[in-house]
């Protein structure tokens, strides 16, 4: 049994080429074939093609692409979250950075692992034909990391200048305590690089990403997608969840929902997420996805609670025996050299 472990969900950007084949491969050997096979299987009847065979043939550049990495990196973080499940390892709260929040939302119970395959399918393909939307080129909005300021300066600094003038600049995500994302207008971005760097900013980096994420810029989207969501009932959630939008836990389906229709508008507000979660006292974290981000997030806090990874099976076998070894419990010898194989 698993003492009070938490999943943390990695978001889009984290795709690589390859991700989650091993888990596939490996899931027999590993008691979660038939869960792994059944996810893969869903996930490709839904999005129309084999998505194994993207994930092992895309190029970096198409994996990229908002319609398929929304649904690639969803599948690969509740593969990952059932070969957890079968070595003992089950979460006692969850939370997802921006797209993981819906594999956060499956394995809270608010959603099923079908309905969050088919939620992040409709939302990548809406997002995607809005970033479709936006001509190309310099006058194209996007988005910017600001470094080396504290969220709730940058946070009321958009606030100040949009009180005197028509700002079209927002926070997207709010990372660590010396790192925000903003989106924004092509002309806002240029000209809140300046207001940053005079207002005490270390750096104001642009960032090359498709378009401007989590801000009103996405309401074609958000709109559309929320045909989707009406098809889709949220129930209360059998474990803490912690909602994007408001930086806190959740208790209901209904609020859960209600904070779905406002996710890609609103800024990520993670570092209020990992206060809530710390207050709770996890013993452990588990960055369960591609990718390392949320593990060196959670490292900027400055927390003596340890984050692991678990995205493919050699980090999950590494994070099974550390869970072991921390929580004092008696490890099979042979399950042992199997893990050190595999590693």
């Amino acid at each position: 049994m698993s003492k009070n472990i938490f999943y943390l969900f990695p978001g889009q950007g984290a795709q690589f080429p390859g991700m989650g084949l091993d888990l596939l491969e490996n899931a027999e050997a590993n008691g979660c074939g038939e869960t792994v096979k059944r996810l893969f299987s869903l996930a490709s009847d839904i999005f129309g093609r084999d998505i194994a065979g993207l994930i092992r043939n895309s190029s970096p550049e198409e994996l990229q692409k908002t319609d398929i990495a929304q649904l690639a990196i969803t599948l690969v973080n509740l593969a990952a979250a059932a070969f957890l499940v079968e070595k003992g390892i089950r979460p006692a709260g969850c939370a997802g950075f921006s797209l993981g929040e819906y594999s956060a939302l499956a394995a809270t119970g608010i959603i099923s692992e079908e309905e969050c395959l088919f939620l992040v399918t409709k939302r990548g393909k809406a997002m995607q034909a809005a970033i479709d939307r936006i001509p190309p080129g310099p006058s194209a909005p996007g988005m910017a990391a600001v470094i080396g300021m504290v969220p709730e300066k940058v946070e009321a600094l958009i606030a100040e200048w949009k009180k005197k003038e028509a700002f079209e600049l927002n926070a997207a995500n709010f990372n660590s305590f010396k790192q925000v994302v903003v989106s924004g207008s092509a002309g806002a971005l240029e000209e809140a690089e300046n207001r940053f760097l005079e207002a005490g900013a270390k750096r104001f980096i642009r960032l090359n990403v498709a378009g401007p994420y989590h801000s009103p810029f996405m309401k074609g989207a958000a709109e559309e997608f929320d045909n989707y969501l009406n098809k889709i009932e949220f129930k209360d959630p059998v474990i803490p969840f912690f909602s994007n939008v408001s930086g806190k836990q959740i208790k209901s389906g209904e609020e859960a929902k209600a904070l779905a229709r406002r996710h890609m508008l609103e800024g990520v507000r993670w570092t209020d997420e990992e206060a809530a979660i710390a207050a709770l006292k996890p013993e452990l974290l588990l960055e369960v996805g591609p990718g390392k981000v949320l593990q060196g997030l959670w490292k900027d806090t400055g927390s003596n609670i340890p984050c692991y990874g678990a995205g493919n099976l050699a980090e999950i076998n590494n994070s099974a025996l550390k869970s072991n070894q921390r929580f004092g419990r008696v490890i099979n010898p042979s399950a042992r050299i199997k893990n050190l194989e595999v590693i």
